[in-house]
């Protein structure tokens, strides 16, 4: 999947009111649009992740899977904030003629979810086959689905909820308090360093869980005098988030991910939810620490076509990148008892 870019030269509003132009949209497809622009897959992607799916769900991508470009058009949007080709902290600031960097305007993870309608609205998709989405890539297909309605025939949701929860946001606040405790946050467009590296490592064991760490990370000597396996790990993983992430883009992210309320301005979550008319499959991973079960098990209870299943897994929130043949089998299974769909399984 090659990255293209749109340039957005009408208004946008943000749900703040603010009206921006010429936005910068980037996104990937794979597949071909037939002429009644039918069998169209549109998969959004995580808080971290790009919009090329072949990338980072492979093991969904391919002949006679769950993105397949034989008999599918795929489409990914990148998301608003994002380091990878969408308006962002790293867009220049067309006042400023600099990056917009911690200036960059607040916005909702709803309006992201409107962005991306918009390319769609830009390129004629006016049907979505099959929306999915994991973890914050879930909060922007519910509200993908809301907006659109009966626009949308079929959702699989993942490791996500109907409304950040305070747990979710008190994580968000710890990233950000350690951001902030870099002295050249916010004051050096090529700052933050320290403090994303510092972010990522104090989050990342929400992503894992218990039986990951102890079946990957334990040590096989009584030695105490070394650097210990879980140690090492977190330092490298942080590191790792510093050579390929933006701390500006990682900082409004995270705030946008604080305002998702699927039933904000809606009567509530239980009414936002009983709007969705997809036909939806929700699924929880069982050893989830960031989004537990319960919160899947919510959407599925609202959603009015709406199931739930579970994967069982030592991996954690992460699990939804990581046991791709489970969530195959689900999916396809899922999809295969809808009698307009064509999938031989």
């Amino acid at each position: 999947m090659e990255i293209l870019t749109h340039i957005l030269e009408e208004e946008f509003t943000l749900d703040s009111g603010e009206t921006f132009n010429n936005i910068p949209i980037a996104y990937s497809t794979a597949g071909t649009l037939n002429e009644d622009k039918s069998k169209v897959i549109v998969a959004c992607h995580a808080l971290t992740a790009n919009s090329k799916v072949d990338d980072w769900w492979k093991g969904l991508y391919g002949s006679e899977n769950v993105f397949d470009p034989e008999k599918n058009f795929i489409i990914c949007i990148n998301n608003m904030g994002s380091p990878y080709g969408t308006w962002a902290p790293k867009t220049i600031n067309p006042d400023s003629r600099q990056a917009y960097g911690i200036y960059f305007p607040f916005y909702t993870l709803r309006d992201t979810a409107r962005l991306h309608i918009a390319l769609l609205d830009i390129l004629g998709i006016t049907n979505i086959d099959l929306l999915i989405g994991g973890s914050c890539g879930g909060n922007i297909a519910q509200e993908m689905a809301y907006i659109l309605q009966d626009k949308v025939n079929e959702m699989i949701l993942m490791c996500c909820s109907a409304k950040e929860t305070p747990w979710v946001i008190s994580i968000h606040e710890s990233q950000r308090i350690a951001l902030h405790s870099d002295p050249t946050f916010g004051k050096d467009l090529n700052g933050g360093k320290e403090g994303i590296r510092g972010a990522r490592a104090f989050a990342l064991p929400f992503y894992r869980s218990h039986p990951s760490f102890k079946i990957r990370q334990s040590e096989e000597d009584d030695e105490v005098y070394k650097a210990f396996k879980a140690s090492s790990y977190v330092r490298y993983q942080g590191q790792k988030f510093v050579d390929r992430y933006d701390p500006y883009c990682y900082y409004h992210q995270l705030n946008a991910l604080d305002t998702h309320n699927i039933g904000r301005g809606r009567g509530g979550v239980e009414e936002g939810l009983k709007a969705i008319k997809a036909r939806t499959l929700c699924i929880g991973f069982s050893t989830d620490l960031l989004i537990p079960v319960i919160e899947q098990k919510l959407l599925a209870e609202h959603i009015p076509d709406a199931k739930y299943d579970e994967i069982e897994t030592d991996f954690g929130h992460d699990a939804f990148l990581i046991e791709t043949e489970a969530i195959k089998e689900l999916v396809l299974t899922f999809r295969s008892k809808n009698k307009n769909y064509d999938f031989i399984m």
